[in-house]
């Protein structure tokens, strides 16, 4: 494993990504991790990400100075390399000029870090700080225009870093630079694949679970579907899953997945109609933080209740949370400098005094990767292919209350936008697309008539995993479709807009 310290930067797990797509498992972790606790990990290298903060303030986060020199190779980024620098006896000042964007990047020492690059490459560089000594026993490795030490280097402590971004995109030779540092520098082998994962899971499942019963938790999307998949193998008939209808589903989703489960899938499911209790919990509650929270409650609580009634006892429950999910909600194991963007339902969501004991075996995984364990566990490419649906499905989807009435009319627009992005072509090329039901009224035109009516709000999006979207630009006359179905076809809407906000700032789902 390569362990990334966090110091709060928006690409902590971006470079987590770069490592995992070269076959080495990665995870981000607090930068108050110990050098004691990377060892007992069995971590292989560090790197220390950029952050926003200066050096220089009082409250500028830091690390375990014993991580120099406890043997583990470390790559310093932007702030981790100012760290690393100021920790070790360099020098570092505010720069005379600051440098934010493209840059030209030239290499002084192509060995270990940079070998096999050309002298000059272009880097996306982001920092007001600058090195200007090195710390003994290190080299210079590279420089920019604007800043004389842009890389370091001391090959016998196996210490190196770079004041630039080597995990985005803008820097195009970058991911050869993380991969010398991997595969080079820490001797990694790439091994981490979606076969090597599932033997790994499928131990530690048998080892977790022992010989008792698991209910599984099954929505009919990639994640929960990968996670049936895997227990199946791993443990077979302990496995019951069960699919829980809390009546915020797409039209028509609780008859689709129990024919897709049963006749195409052939696991066993336990169908569990729960609308009216859910209806009743967040009846009234307009706060999307609220909502999510109580919807994750009542969930445990219908799994209880299910479990109760059986004649076995089912002391695990599992269900399919991912990296995402974990690192929005800012649960333990991201850096306490990270900010709770939203509340998952499936994480922060579980009620403290829940009976069961959760098994998430994919909440190391991001999205695209669920996917490609799908695929090796041999999940129908209609499901592994499925745009992603919330937990709390269309109640995140409609601001404001959750009525049967406001679900029906949100239904009925959201198969329209399907159908049509569908019938375009359009639905594997997209992240997601989905109707929003605002609580707006708008004054329109119908038949000669003045009308007062709801508000649909289409959003669609592309992305790599979540972490970062971008909106799409859908061709004119599809939206232009996609409107005129909407306001003619559904009751109680007369306006249309179209979401053009990419995440960040904004997050994919509105609520």
């Amino acid at each position: 494993m390569i362990a990334i310290l966090d110091f709060g930067s928006q690409y902590s797990e971006l470079i987590a990504r770069r490592i995992r797509e070269s076959k080495v498992f990665s995870e981000v972790l607090p930068h108050t991790t110990t050098a004691e606790k990377l060892q007992q990990l069995g971590v292989r290298g560090v790197i220390l990400s950029g952050g926003p903060s200066s050096v220089f303030s009082p409250d500028a986060p830091t690390c375990d100075p014993a991580i120099f020199s406890c043997g583990i190779p470390v790559l310093g980024i932007c702030y981790g390399m100012q760290l690393m620098a100021k920790a070790l006896g360099g020098d570092v000042k505010r720069g005379d000029k600051q440098e934010y964007g493209k840059a030209n990047f030239y290499i002084d020492n192509n060995f270990d870090l940079f070998e096999g690059l050309w002298l000059e490459m272009v880097v996306w560089a982001s920092h007001g700080d600058e090195v200007v000594k090195l710390p003994d026993g290190f080299q210079l490795l590279g420089h920019t225009p604007n800043c004389a030490i842009a890389a370091i280097g001391h090959p016998t402590k196996r210490l190196y870093a770079v004041q630039f971004h080597p995990e985005v995109a803008h820097s195009p030779k970058g991911v050869e630079v993380i991969q010398n540092f991997v595969y080079t520098i820490c001797g990694c082998q790439p091994d981490w694949t979606a076969e090597s994962f599932i033997k790994t899971s499928i131990r530690e499942i048998q080892a977790e679970v022992g010989n008792a019963k698991v209910l599984c938790a099954l929505s009919g999307g990639v994640d929960s579907t990968t996670v049936a998949a895997l227990l199946k193998k791993a443990i077979g008939d302990q496995l019951t899953c069960v699919f829980i209808d809390q009546g915020f589903m797409r039209k028509g989703e609780a008859d689709r997945i129990k024919l897709l489960f049963t006749d195409k899938f052939k696991i066993d499911l336990m169908y569990v109609d729960a609308s009216e209790r859910f209806y009743k919990k967040v009846a009234g509650v307009t706060d999307p933080e609220q909502k999510r929270k109580l919807i994750g409650e009542e969930f445990i609580r219908t799994f209880e209740s299910l479990a109760d009634s059986l004649k076995t006892d089912y002391p695990f429950l599992a269900q399919g949370t991912l990296y995402p999910d974990i690192i929005e909600s800012a649960t333990v194991g991201v850096a306490k400098t990270a900010v709770k963007i939203k509340t998952h339902h499936n994480v922060g969501g579980l009620p403290a005094d829940m009976k069961f004991k959760i098994v998430e075996p994919l909440r190391k995984l991001f999205k695209d990767e669920v996917r490609r364990v799908g695929l090796e566990l041999g999940v129908p490419e209609e499901i592994i292919f499925r745009q992603p649906f919330p937990g709390p499905g269309l109640a995140i989807r409609i601001l404001g209350e959750v009525t049967p009435d406001r679900v029906k009319i949100l239904q009925d627009a959201d198969v329209i936008v399907m159908d049509e992005i569908r019938a375009a072509g359009y639905y594997r090329k997209l992240w997601q697309a989905f109707a929003v039901l605002l609580p707006i009224k708008t004054v329109g035109v119908q038949g000669d008539n003045r009308t007062y009516l709801n508000t649909i709000a289409l959003r669609a999006v592309t992305s790599e995993d979540a972490m970062t979207a971008n909106w799409a630009h859908l061709p004119y006359d599809l939206l232009e479709r996609i409107s005129s179905r909407i306001i003619n076809e559904v009751p109680g809407i007369n306006r249309v807009v179209y979401d053009i906000s990419s995440k960040p700032p904004a997050t994919i789902e509105w609520e």
